[in-house]
């Protein structure tokens, strides 16, 4: 599995990719029910210009395909990934493009989120793009320019918990990975209100045959079984009296679905 050195720049040496990280996701719900659950799984952080290439008998667990993001129908991930940035006005994120996310194992992949830290040819990070994706096959990102510790605010103006109304907004803390992967989303309604709050952390492996191996059995169909949860925690929270709220039509954006 080849890989290398996602380089160095103004914010000093990168992470080598491909990696894995070994992960726990948290949910934390304090409104208007208390409800919360922990999931073991496995990311990948992958180079857009220098995507894993595997043996032919493991592709079947890791493919990055570019209909899974944006708009679906790029050439590439990297593609997509740049006709969203110059829809946005970002003229300068022209190097290295580390994505955190979900290949497809086994024909099938949900990312409820991906992350792009986007740098300049000089290697100063200039954004944060987080795809969103709900569901019901929708897509949305958020571009985020985060300060010097990975955060930043941005208005939610996209549905994904039925149980949950499309406003307030979310505060992100976003680090770009290391050794340890530490990120934190949190929904925020007013002041001080914080309904919902998601925790992602992790280890660094490096991207190998055993280690995917070893991930895949640890997790078998890891995308699966992050579909498969999501919609039991659904129906938990719906029996415990949660309304649905409607869901609206996205707001559009230029090369998304």
């Amino acid at each position: 599995m080849s890989g290398r050195s996602a380089g160095t720049g103004g914010g000093g040496t990168l992470p080598r990719v491909p990696a894995l990280y070994r992960s726990e996701v948290v949910h934390t719900r304090v409104a208007p029910v208390r409800y919360g659950f922990r999931h073991r799984t496995y990311f990948w952080l992958v180079d857009l210009d220098a995507l894993p290439r595997l043996p032919r008998v493991l592709r079947p667990l890791a493919r990055f395909d570019p209909r899974d993001h944006f708009g679906g129908n790029a050439p590439t991930l990297r593609a997509g990934l740049d006709a969203f940035l110059r829809a946005n006005g970002v003229p300068d994120a022209d190097g290295t493009v580390l994505m955190l996310g979900h290949a497809r194992v086994l024909g099938h992949v949900f990312n409820p989120l991906t992350l792009y830290w986007c740098h300049s040819g000089a290697g100063r990070l200039v954004c944060v793009v987080a795809e969103v994706h709900n569901t019901y096959g929708q897509r949305h990102c958020y571009l985020l320019r985060p300060d010097a510790q990975g955060r930043d605010e941005t208005p939610k103006v996209f549905y994904v918990s039925p149980f949950l109304d499309v406003e307030g907004s979310y505060r992100m803390r976003l680090p770009l990975p290391g050794d340890r992967l530490d990120l934190t989303v949190q929904l925020r309604y007013g002041a001080g209100h914080r309904p919902l709050t998601a925790t992602v952390v992790g280890t660094h492996r490096r991207a190998g045959t055993r280690t995917l191996l070893a991930a895949a059995l640890r997790h078998p169909w890891s995308t699966a079984a992050v579909s498969l949860g999501i919609r039991l925690h659904g129906i938990r929270l719906y029996l415990k009296g949660l309304p649905v709220r409607p869901r609206p039509t996205p707001p559009p954006q230029e090369g998304m679905l």
